[in-house]
Parts: C-alpha cells; sequence; structure tokens
C-alpha cells in the first residue's frame, strides 16, 4: 500500500475513516482484501453523547500505509484526513529477530505517536504455520505475545491481538477473524466518536465565538461543512442535512439583521458586485470552485447560495425526497433577490434573470434525471411553479433585449445582451455534451428574435401549461384563492381552445360561465361559446359531449307528491325537483331525464314529509365564520387570574376533510373527464321535454308510471350537442310503486270458537291490484260437520275513504254455498260476517297430553293444542274458490269442544255400576236438560235401571241373568244451550262408549268355587274392535306373514292389592291381525290369596314398537327398555304401587330382554320401545268384576292337654 502524497480529494460518498497501518506491509497486503470487505458486513451500535438517540451504523475504513505526514498536526481540524486508528502488524515467532529488528521498529511507531497525542492504536500479531516449519528452535508464540504486552501493553493490555492464521480455513482460524474483528470495529468506534465528540465540541465553541471582532462566517462554513461530510460519509443523510439546514438559517438571519441596520463586518465580503450568474450547479456532488472561493473567502452571495443549495439538494436526492427540491428551490429564488437588495449588491440588469432561468432548468433537468416519465407527470403540481418562474424570467429577458418588439433588437439591446452572455462564463464540462442544457437554451435563446420565440413557446407550451395551470388549480382550490382560481382557469380555457380539447374546454367554459367574480359580459361569452357548440349539426353520438352538471345547474330541492313516495299502481307520482340555474342567460333544453334503477333492495331513506333539501354548491360560497370565545381559567381560592385563551365553538365546520369523490364537481375543480360524467346502462328514464331555465331557481316535474322499487341515480339535460350529467343523486332517493296479490282471511270473532253453538266468522278481503266485478262470487264447500247458517241477505262493508254498506246475496246449495260479492274498487277491503255451526263429535275426542312409557308428553301439531286447559279440538277446513284464481284456497277453522265427558265401572257382588261424568270445561255458562243414558244395542238379558240423576253424572245399574255379553254399548245424551241467553235454542250432545270383557277366572279342575292357595286359570281376551285409521298406521309397527298383516302388542297382568299371585309368565308379546274383530286369548294360572270377593288382577295393554320404528318424536335414550322389570316401566303411567308380585319371579324373557349390570347402558344401543293406548282406545270389560273365593278346607288337629 502505498501513501498518497497530494492533497486528498474531498468527494463525498468515498470518502472512508483513514485507518494506517505500519510493520510487515506484505503481511498487511495479503489480508487487505478479506478486511476491507468483511469489515462493514455486521452493524454497529453508536451511542452519541447529549441524550441523541443510538442508531445502527456500518463502519468501513481506508487502510493506507503509515506515514507520519499523515498524523494531525495542531489546529488542523479537518476529520476527512484525520485517522482515527494506527495498526502495527506482525509475524514474528523468533526472539532473536523481535529483539534486532521489529521491537526498535515498534517503539518507533509508538514514539511518533506519542509525540502528535494519539492513543488509538493495536498491536496484531499473526501465526503462520509456514514459518513454524522453517524454524525448529523457535519459542512458543506465546512468549513472544507475552514480550509485546511486557515491552508496549502494560496498562493496556487489550492493545495486543494475536491472529491464528487467517489464510486457513479452520474453525480454530475462523474464531480468531472473527474475533479481531470485533476488536477491530469497536476501537475503531470508540476513537470515531471520542474524535467526533471532541470536533463537535470545538464547532460549538467557534459558534459562540460569533459576536466576536474578526469572526468570519466562511470558516465557521468550513468547520461545520466537515461535520456534514462525516455524517454523510457514515450515510447519515439526514444529520448532514441539520448541519447546512442550520447553516442556512445563521446565514438568513445576519442577512435579514442587516436589513434592520444590524449587520456583521463579515458580511461586507458578501457585498461585492455579482461578476458571474451561471446559475446553480446540482449535476455535482460538491462544486469544488465555489467551496474554494468560501474557503479564501472570495465568494459572491450567489455562490454561497448556490453551493448551499446543491449540497442540500444532494442530500434530499439521497433521502428520496426530490419534490421538496423543488419547493426549496423556489424559495432560494425568490429569497436570493430580496436579499441581494438588503444587501444592496450591485448587479447588471438582466443578470438575476439568467441566474433565476438556469437555476430553474437545472433544478428540473436534476429532478427528470432521479425520477421516470410516470413519476414528473403524478407530481406537476411541485414543478409548475419552477416552470412558470423561468417562462416569466425569460419573458423579462426577451423584453429587456429588445427580442419582443416589433422592430427587433438595436445596437444597445445588443450591447446588453453581450454583457449578459458575458457573465455566463464557460459551460460546465458535465454539460457541454448535451444540446438541451440550460446554458445553451440561454444563449440560443437571446441571439436571435426567432430563436427567442422558439424556445418562449417551448417552455410555454399550451399542452405543457396546461398541465402546470391544472396543478396550480388543485392547489388553490384547496386553500379557497378564488381570485387565483378564476385567473387560472381562464388560462386554461385558452390552452384547452389551442390544444382543441373540445369537451373540456366546454366544462371549462362552463365553470367561468358560473364564476361569479367574472363580469356579466365574460359570463355570457364563455355561455355563448357552449350554446354554439350545442347548436352545431352531427350526424354521430360519438360528436356529443358529456359535461358535469355541477357547474350548469344545481339540485336544490326533490319533492314527492304523494309525500309518503309509496302508491300503487294506476295511480299517479309527481316528481318536483328544484333547479337552480347558473347560466347568465335563459337556457332551452331539449329533454331533462332522470335515470332510476330498480333495486331489489331499500338502502334510501325516506324524505321526511315528502321534501328533502339538497346541499349547495355555490360558487362563491365562503367558509364558515369563525365562531369565537374567550376562556379563563381562575384560582378557586382567590379567584386570581391564572390563564386566558381563545376557544373555536364551531371548529367541526372548519377543519373537515374534503371529500375526493366530489372534488371534480367543486366550482374550483378543472375539467370533469368524460369517465367522470359517463351515462350508466341499464336504468329506465322519467323525461319531460322543452324546458327552459332560467337564471336562478326553476320547478320541473316528471310522472312515475312503472312498478316496483326503484333509486334516483343521475339527472341529465340536453342542450343539443351537449349533455349536463348529475352522475350522482347524494342522499340516495327512492320511490315505490307497488302491485299487491288479493287476500281472503277468515277469523274468528270472538277467542275460541265453541263446537255445538252458532259462532260468527269474519270474511276480510284486501282486493289489491283486482277490481271486483258486478256478479263474481265466492264459493265455499259444505261439510256435514260444519254447515253454514245464513240468511238470503247478508250485509257488507268496504273499507275506503266514502265508507258505506252493501247487501250480499247468499245462495247454498248440497254442495256448495255462494256468496255474491259487490264490485269493489283496486286496493280496498271489504268486510263481512256468517255464522257457521260445527257439530259435536258422538266419539270422545283423543286427548292432547298422552304420555310415552318414560313420562315424556308426546308431540301434537299445533291444531291439537288446546288454549284452555281440558278442551279439545276438531279442526274444520272449508275450501274457498275465489274469482281471482284459479286455484282453491283451503282454510283451516279450529273448534273447542266446551264438554268433557268420562265414565267409571263400579262393582258390588254381581251387580255393575256404571257412572258418568259430564264437566264444562269452557268459559260459557250453561244450562242441561234431558240428560239419559241408554244402551245402543239392547240385550235381553240385561236388567237397566237408572236412579241418582244430576246434573253432574248419573248411574246406570246393571244385571246380567246369564253370561255377560263381550261388549256392551251405551251412550249419553243431553241437551244444553247458553245460560246467559235467554230463549236460547237447545243443542244435543251425546257421549259413546263401550264396555268389553277382557279376563275371565275360573276355578281349577273339580272345583266349582275357588279356594285360597288353589291354581285357578285367567283368561286374557284381547280383541281389536275396528280397524286402525290411518294416523295409527303410521304410529303402529306392522308386518305381513302369508298376507295376513299383524301388529304387536304386549300384555301384563298386575296385582296391586295383592290379592293375586300370578304363577309362571305374567306378560308376553301377541301378534294381532290389522281387522276388526281379530281377537286373541292368552291362558295362566294364579293364585288367590285370601277368601272373599276379590276384584280381578289390572291388565295392561301396550303398543310393542322395535327399535327400528321411528317414534312420534325421538324419544331420549333413556326412554328404551333398558331393565326386564316391567312394573317399572308402568310408574309412569299409574300411580306406583306394591310390585313384590312381579319381583318375585324376575326376568321376563319373552321381551328380548338380557341381564344386564347396575350400570349404565351404553346410549347408542338401539332397543325395542313401549307405547301406551291412549285412554278411550282400551276398554277393560272386566273392570270393577269380582270372583268369589272360598277359604281352603281345615284339616288340622287341635291337641288340647289337660293336668
Amino acid at each position: 500500500m502505498e501513501a498518497h502524497d497530494e492533497k486528498p480529494i474531498i468527494y463525498t460518498m468515498e470518502n472512508k475513516p483513514i485507518v494506517t497501518c505500519a510493520g510487515d506491509q506484505a503481511l498487511f497486503t495479503s489480508l487487505y482484501n478479506a478486511l476491507a470487505q468483511q469489515l462493514p458486513r455486521e452493524p454497529m451500535e453508536w451511542r452519541r453523547s447529549y441524550g441523541r438517540a443510538p442508531k445502527m451504523i456500518h463502519l468501513e475504513a481506508n487502510f493506507v500505509q503509515f506515514k507520519e505526514e499523515l498524523l494531525p498536526r495542531e489546529g488542523n481540524k479537518a476529520l476527512l484526513t484525520f485517522p482515527f486508528l494506527h495498526i502495527y502488524w506482525t509475524d514474528c515467532c523468533d526472539t532473536e529477530v523481535y529483539k534486532a529488528s521489529v521491537k526498535d521498529d515498534m517503539l518507533r511507531w509508538q514514539s511518533t505517536l506519542r509525540h502528535h497525542g494519539t492513543q488509538d492504536w493495536l498491536i496484531v500479531v499473526v501465526e503462520t504455520d509456514g514459518k513454524k516449519k522453517n524454524k525448529t528452535n523457535l519459542l512458543p508464540r506465546t512468549s513472544i505475545m507475552d514480550k509485546i504486552r511486557n515491552d508496549f501493553c502494560n496498562k493496556q493490555s487489550d492493545r495486543c491481538v494475536a491472529l491464528a492464521d487467517p489464510l486457513k480455513d479452520s474453525s480454530r482460524s475462523q474464531e480468531s477473524w472473527s474475533s479481531f474483528l470485533t476488536k477491530l470495529r469497536t476501537l475503531l468506534l470508540m476513537s470515531f466518536t471520542k474524535n467526533l465528540g471532541r470536533f463537535e465540541d470545538d464547532m460549538r465553541t467557534m459558534r459562540e465565538k460569533r459576536t466576536e471582532p474578526g469572526w468570519s462566517f466562511c470558516d465557521y462554513f468550513m468547520v461545520q461543512e466537515e461535520l456534514a461530510f462525516v455524517f454523510e460519509m457514515l450515510q447519515q443523510f439526514e444529520d448532514a442535512l441539520v448541519q447546512y439546514d442550520e447553516l442556512d438559517a445563521l446565514f438568513t438571519q445576519y442577512v435579514l439583521n442587516f436589513g434592520a441596520g444590524d449587520g456583521a463586518n463579515w458580511l461586507g465580503s458578501f457585498c461585492q458586485p455579482v461578476r458571474s450568474w451561471n446559475g446553480l450547479v446540482l449535476r455535482r456532488p460538491i462544486d469544488m470552485e465555489k467551496r474554494e472561493l468560501i474557503q479564501c473567502r472570495d465568494a459572491s452571495l450567489l455562490d454561497l447560495r448556490s453551493y448551499l443549495f446543491s449540497r442540500q439538494c444532494t442530500l434530499l436526492i439521497f433521502l428520496q425526497r426530490p419534490w421538496e427540491v423543488t419547493q426549496r428551490a423556489l424559495e432560494l429564488l425568490h429569497n436570493c433577490v430580496q436579499e441581494l437588495r438588503l444587501l444592496e449588491v450591485s448587479v447588471l440588469q438582466g443578470a438575476l434573470d439568467c441566474w433565476v432561468f438556469l437555476s430553474c432548468l437545472e433544478v428540473l433537468h436534476r429532478i427528470e434525471g432521479c425520477c421516470d416519465r410516470a413519476q414528473l407527470e403524478a407530481n406537476f403540481s411541485h414543478t409548475v411553479g419552477l416552470w412558470t418562474y423561468a417562462t416569466e424570467k425569460l419573458k423579462s429577458l426577451g423584453e429587456l433585449c429588445g427580442l419582443v418588439s416589433e422592430k427587433g433588437p438595436d445596437s444597445e439591446d445588443l450591447n446588453r445582451t453581450v454583457d449578459l452572455l458575458a457573465g455566463l462564463g464557460t459551460e460546465r464540462p458535465e454539460t457541454g455534451e448535451k444540446s438541451s442544457s440550460p446554458y445553451k437554451k440561454l444563449k440560443e435563446a437571446l441571439s436571435s428574435v426567432e430563436a427567442f420565440e422558439k424556445h418562449y413557446l417551448v417552455c410555454g407550451e399550451p399542452q405543457s401549461a396546461a398541465l402546470f395551470l391544472q396543478d396550480s388549480l388543485k392547489s388553490y382550490v384547496a386553500e379557497g384563492w378564488t381570485l387565483q382560481i378564476t385567473h387560472t382557469r381562464k388560462q386554461v380555457a385558452d390552452c384547452q381552445k389551442q390544444l382543441g380539447q373540445t369537451e373540456d374546454y366546454l366544462q371549462t367554459s362552463a365553470l367561468l360561465a358560473s364564476d361569479a367574480n367574472l363580469t356579466d359580459e365574460e359570463r355570457k361569452h364563455f355561455c355563448q361559446e357552449i350554446l354554439a357548440f350545442a347548436s352545431q349539426t352531427s350526424s354521430g353520438q360519438a360528436q356529443k359531449a358529456a359535461l358535469s352538471m355541477s357547474a350548469f345547474a344545481q339540485l336544490r330541492e326533490l319533492r314527492f307528491r304523494p309525500a309518503t313516495a309509496v302508491l300503487h299502481v294506476g295511480s299517479a307520482l309527481q316528481l318536483e325537483l328544484c333547479l337552480c340555474s347558473l347560466m347568465p342567460v335563459p337556457v332551452h333544453l331539449e329533454q331533462l331525464s332522470a335515470s332510476v334503477l330498480f333495486t331489489m333492495e331499500q338502502p334510501g331513506q325516506k324524505i321526511p314529509y315528502g321534501s328533502l333539501q339538497l346541499p349547495s354548491l355555490g360558487l362563491a360560497s365562503a367558509p364558515p365564520t369563525l365562531e369565537l370565545s374567550e376562556i379563563q381559567d381562575r384560582s378557586p381560592s382567590d379567584n386570581a387570574l391564572n390563564s386566558t385563551g381563545v376557544v373555536c365553538k364551531n371548529v367541526h365546520l372548519l377543519l373537515r376533510r374534503q371529500d375526493s369523490s366530489t372534488s371534480m364537481e367543486m366550482p374550483g375543480a378543472g375539467s370533469a373527464s368524460a369517465a367522470a360524467v359517463a351515462m350508466e346502462d341499464g336504468m329506465q328514464q322519467l323525461k319531460t321535454l322543452d324546458v327552459t331555465l332560467l337564471p336562478g331557481n326553476n320547478i320541473v316535474h316528471f310522472t312515475a308510471p312503472v312498478t316496483g322499487t326503484y333509486t334516483l341515480r343521475q339527472l341529465c339535460a340536453t342542450v343539443g350537442r351537449v349533455q349536463f350529467l348529475l352522475p350522482h343523486i347524494y342522499p340516495v332517493v327512492q320511490y315505490e310503486v307497488y302491485s299487491q296479490e288479493p287476500q281472503l282471511t277468515i277469523e274468528p270473532l270472538s277467542e275460541n270458537l265453541l263446537a255445538g253453538l252458532p259462532q260468527k266468522v269474519k270474511f276480510s278481503i284486501v282486493t289489491g291490484h283486482y277490481t271486483l266485478k258486478k256478479g263474481e262470487a265466492l264459493q265455499l264447500s259444505n261439510t256435514e260437520s260444519m254447515p253454514i247458517l245464513h240468511t238470503h241477505t247478508c250485509s257488507a262493508q268496504i273499507l275506503s275513504s266514502t265508507g258505506g254498506e252493501n247487501t250480499l246475496s247468499i245462495h247454498s246449495s248440497e254442495k256448495v254455498t255462494s256468496i255474491s260479492l259487490p264490485p269493489t274498487l283496486p286496493y280496498h277491503t271489504l268486510l263481512f260476517h256468517l255464522e257457521v255451526l260445527c257439530h259435536i263429535p258422538t266419539s270422545p275426542a283423543r286427548p292432547e297430553s298422552e304420555r310415552l312409557t318414560n313420562g315424556e308428553v308426546r308431540y301434537r301439531t299445533k291444531s291439537h293444542v288446546c288454549h284452555n286447559s281440558g278442551m279439545a279440538s276438531v279442526d274444520q277446513k272449508v275450501s274457498v274458490d275465489c274469482p281471482w284464481s284459479i286455484y282453491s284456497t283451503l282454510i283451516s277453522l279450529t273448534f273447542y269442544i266446551p264438554f268433557k265427558a268420562k265414565y267409571s265401572l263400579l262393582s258390588a257382588g254381581k251387580r255393575k255400576y256404571i257412572q258418568v261424568f259430564l264437566q264444562n270445561v269452557s268459559e260459557t255458562n250453561f244450562r242441561l236438560d234431558n240428560q239419559s243414558l241408554t244402551q245402543r244395542q239392547p240385550t235381553p238379558t240385561l236388567e237397566l235401571s237408572f236412579f241418582n240423576m244430576c246434573k253432574k253424572c248419573g248411574f246406570l245399574c246393571v244385571k246380567w241373568k246369564t253370561d255377560p255379553p263381550a261388549c256392551l254399548q251405551f251412550s249419553f245424551s243431553a241437551s244444553f244451550a247458553p245460560s246467559d241467553v235467554p230463549g236460547a235454542e237447545l243443542k244435543p250432545y251425546v257421549y259413546d262408549f263401550q264396555l268389553e270383557r277382557v279376563a275371565e277366572i275360573r276355578p281349577g279342575s273339580g272345583e266349582q268355587h275357588c279356594r285360597t292357595g288353589a291354581l285357578c286359570g285367567l283368561e286374557v281376551s284381547i280383541t281389536r274392535l275396528t280397524e286402525p285409521s290411518d294416523a295409527e298406521r303410521d304410529d303402529e309397527e306392522t308386518t305381513e306373514t302369508e298376507g295376513l298383516r299383524t301388529t304387536k302388542l304386549m300384555y301384563e297382568v298386575v296385582d296391586n292389592s295383592s290379592n293375586w299371585a300370578v304363577c309362571g309368565k305374567s306378560s308376553g308379546l301377541v301378534s294381532m291381525p290389522v281387522a276388526a274383530s281379530a281377537t286373541h286369548k292368552v291362558q295362566m294360572e294364579l293364585m288367590p290369596l285370601f277368601a272373599g270377593h276379590l276384584p280381578f288382577p289390572s291388565i295392561k295393554v301396550l303398543k310393542y314398537l322395535p327399535h327400528n320404528a321411528t317414534p312420534a318424536i325421538q324419544p331420549d335414550t333413556d326412554s328404551c327398555l333398558e331393565n326386564d322389570n316391567l312394573s317399572l316401566l308402568d310408574k309412569g303411567l299409574d300411580d306406583q304401587a306394591d310390585t313384590a308380585s312381579l319381583r318375585s319371579r324376575g326376568s321376563v324373557h319373552s321381551l328380548g330382554s338380557c341381564d344386564q349390570p347396575q350400570q349404565p347402558a351404553p346410549r347408542v344401543l338401539p332397543m325395542p320401545r313401549l307405547e301406551p293406548f291412549a285412554p278411550g282406545q282400551v276398554f277393560n270389560c272386566s273392570r270393577g268384576r269380582q270372583v268369589l273365593v272360598l277359604p281352603a278346607a281345615d284339616d288340622h288337629i287341635l291337641e288340647v292337654n289337660a293336668t
């Protein structure tokens, strides 16, 4: 490595901290590449003083050969040439060599460093395998290290580092190399921080002396710029920019003080006349020529400002903030002109114009060089100011040099031009080969009139100017500068007209025609421009222009008639719009149309009172006025004033975010694009023809005959070839035109319809869109169980605004009842009443609460649910044929039976007593009459006698001469009428029931009577009286064997009074044929336990459903048959009783159950299910019967002993 004898060139981004290398240069050269590449790979945390935030930096170094000339001298404040670390390299392994040469060299090296006050050094001892093989009598490396540490590093042992053969690829070498790099980074950062802190302290001390005589801004400038260079060297561009901004602010403050009469002596050097005006230089990272002028205190004001801005521009480009460069450049150019006036600097006339023009183009070219075309087009607003300023200065130069006069430049103008061109100097080398450099453009523009016109038009060409003006216009609109908006818009209109942008020009003309800042003549001129284009004939649709309506007219108010905006088909909906025309003259519209869109949903708002006020977007609308109030904070103890202030009450109106979606419709916007005001497809139109809009408010009417829910979307005004379009109507407004289908409703007038009594029902007909004509009628089907009671006429009421009653004619036949309807208009309601009567069924109604074997309530449909407890219901269905439909309407009416009847059978010897109970379960009071209990099929072997008849129950004594029959059928009848209606006609009530003989007990063979302790025979006879209904077929599981369909039943004999002991099987399954009168008999044995007239044991019959049968509801798996003890299953059905007789017999295997341990069975195991019959479905003929049991013969011998 060779040292550089010449002065180092300061060039940012290539400067690095200097590290000197002494000792074995060949050894260091072999390690240089690896060291230079790997040193900056790992970042280091840089902690600075004064509480500044730490940063992560990558350290690089410029390794140079050690020379005493590189060491800093007294007073030298240059950090870029300051060596921050000194390294001595050696690979000595021999003690003799160390003593003879290496030690002396190290002593001279350290003596030189100590002489210059440098304490940042490092000794590196490198161990190589090559030298160890050549030397056989070498001391261990640790001995050399110990000697070096003893000789040079007594107090700083970390300043000596051993490096194990770094060129060797081994883990030990890599570890040693990594440790060395960490040590090197740490020492370099420590030295850098220490020296930089010392430099900042010196710089701070120098700035504090700025009020002393002899202080020079140029000297201080060079010192603080040195600090900026250091930050830039570390790639801390933000910190470097701060240094230049501080210098800029300091110089500006001194200039302002000079203008106020407080001038500094050193400002005199900047007051010298300006001799060069070659503009800014931004293509070099550092303009060394101007820097040398500053360093020598020979720089002018323009030189200092040019150099300072060039450095700021470079750093901003590094920070990727190019648009800030344009902003700062515009401020710089204006400020320089003012500073020259404050300092009273002598400047040749036109020189400042040349400097500004060249500087503007230089900044623009610099930005174009670091940004692509898309970025430039998207940020025209940042460059438009520079283009405008450059154009103004070029125009000023043209006027000064006689290039815009009709006669051309004279001799004086030519001399002035020569003087101006001389101040430009020679062109810079970096732009010499470019034909579009600012220097060449200005020189060529001042050379002739033709060249000047060419360059002036290029700078102010309509296409570029239009873009720049549009960006300026956006800024003016955002800030609310109305006069600037108007002036700029006129310039935009001129550019658009020259470029042939017809649609954009018409939109801008509409904005200008509605601008109150212009005179009436100007507004009428732009309005005539629009009308002239609209009156031109055109054959193609493409020649039409679509413009935004916001500049032509404004929608102020919407009003619906009727106000609800909801009406039926056939009615008239009037839509009234209030349009405010912004044009200065009346405008005739060929057509004004409102676009409506059919919507399935209804997101729109309801218009209160049928009217909606829309916000105004006036051209001259000013921001809200400030509403300020004073607030004071006083001490609660002595009422002293602590603080006072001002608060704005309407800040929510002043600080609002502007909606970007409406920017094109605001009066300050430029031209609206065609896409922004395009007509939407697929919408219907409400049209009004030949409308004349006068200046101000105008009322326009529309009619909406269509059906459905529609949303107002757009408004379009057509003037010849021009269409003014309002693309969105906000807030969303809807209207609805509905079409309703006719509806028939039949409902009771009372809460419950009672069976057996005449009941009134209400017929309601909502006609909807249908018109009932004369002669049309309702056809009701007649049923035997519910006849319709009627007269030949009845009254009907039509609900309308006028009201009124009509007469209905009713005609009835055997099957149909016809009700003639009066003529009724659409969307009216027709009401009339009819009386119906539902006969009470003679068979007992099936109760609603049926329990399963696990005690759960069985589910029934809604038609069976009783509203009042205990009332059974009857559903009656009526088929109605309506004139507006070809289909019949099926309507269901639910009637409730007001009575509940039940019977009981009692026994006394051979006499049987039948007791019948009749209970009123409704809320209506009835009177009963003509109660009777008869046998439906008289039997000669029976004797019947009635006694103890009362209002609630009756007894019938039954005595038979021979064996009782298998089935006895009885009928209880009565007449009833409401008690609160005097003279009401009595209605019949009949309750039918029957008794069957189920079981018979016979004594054993050879016995006339049963005796205690002797077996008796029990015969159980099960007979199906009728075939099951469809609903019962769905509930029961049927099987078919050889053409015979059967269902399974389970029987069980239970003696709850412990009078009998069942011997053998007490329960089992039987297969019952699905046919009427089918009988199945079962024989079993039982033993009486007591003497006397014993009642028959209880016999229960249950439905047996296999596990694959679907129940009426899905019961819980706990309801499955998990225990074969049947008496436990019945506890939910009857009262719990003693079950010892069953428990003594063990399991019943006929049910298919198996012994289970006393653990919960798996819930997924399918098991058979038992379901009880409903009350009234099973008739027990043997209930209440008794059998005589004699005591057993007493054969015991009584022995008596007497003494």
